[in-house]
């Protein structure tokens, strides 16, 4: 099987990949140490796969590599890190919303994109945004849930509590987000 070179962005970064002809996207990233994309169904099926090309959501088992010659590809890798979440993963966290966490990268890719296109989605905007993405552990409620409570956090400088809802001042309304008075953190902190 004969191998040619692929340049692709990967996370910002331009790399330059070998592929075969035969191989998917998914093969690809996996292959180069993207592991947070997952294998679920090979089929485009579950959207365990999602990533981002040209900022547009993909189901990277079934896209070929030779098609996103030359893209920008996002993986779930380049959104955040552990100690600095992307938003719409720090609500997944928040609002536990995931248990066995295999499909959670598909999904956290099809929220950002869905939230990249629309900012305030209704309940049912999210269901049918993320109706290519399956979970086989959880009514998907959760899931909802933090999508909604992302984009919230996405659309304003409102203090979140640490289980993900708004935080409160001590007479009952939204608390006010400041910066920290110790002055060598970078933490937020609430009028309280």
């Amino acid at each position: 099987m004969s191998h040619m070179e692929i340049e692709l962005e990967i996370n910002d970064v331009e790399r330059t990949v070998e592929a075969s002809k035969s191989d998917s996207l998914l093969d690809v990233l996996r292959r180069n140490g993207y592991t947070g994309s997952k294998r679920g169904c090979d089929t485009g099926a579950c959207g365990f796969c999602t990533v981002h090309v040209d900022g547009e959501p993909v189901k990277s088992c079934v896209e070929p590599v030779t098609k996103v010659r030359d893209t920008s590809v996002e993986t779930i890798e380049g959104l955040g890190e552990q100690d600095d979440l992307h938003p719409v993963q720090q609500a997944f966290v928040d609002n536990t919303a995931l248990q066995c966490g295999f499909c959670i990268p598909g999904m956290i890719m099809r929220s950002t994109a869905l939230l990249e296109t629309n900012p305030n989605p209704t309940e049912q905007e999210v269901r049918e945004a993320l109706s290519d993405n399956l979970c086989r552990c959880t009514g998907y409620k959760k899931i909802v849930e933090a999508v909604l409570d992302a984009a919230e956090r996405m659309d304003s400088d409102t203090a979140v509590a640490a289980d993900g809802g708004q935080a409160m001042d001590g007479d009952g309304g939204a608390a006010t987000v400041t910066e920290c008075a110790l002055g060598d953190c970078d933490c937020m902190e609430g009028d309280q």
